[in-house]
């Protein structure tokens, strides 16, 4: 799975900020203001019901590619920067 692929496939690398911010929101499941690691995993499945959960390394990797400020988990800022990347 390539997270920056993924984006332009589907069209979020061209949304604008506040669109990303839904996107945010749908993608934290808990509400916490932050996408964790195990939010992430079941990334795929807020697009497609039916869709795969990304393995341990994939989702290493998609935390690792927007947690800019090193705290394992992904803020509304970071995930705008790291889609637009």
């Amino acid at each position: 799975f390539d997270y920056k692929t993924f984006f332009v496939n589907v069209g979020l690398n061209s949304k604008f900020k506040d669109q990303l911010t839904e996107v945010f929101g749908i993608l934290d499941q808990d509400r916490s203001g932050f996408i964790e690691e195990d939010e992430l995993k079941l990334f795929l499945q807020n697009f497609s019901a039916s869709a795969r959960a990304l393995t341990d390394a994939e989702t290493k990797a998609f935390l690792a590619g927007g947690d800019s400020d090193g705290d394992g988990k992904i803020g509304v800022d970071e995930f705008q920067a790291q889609v637009k990347s």
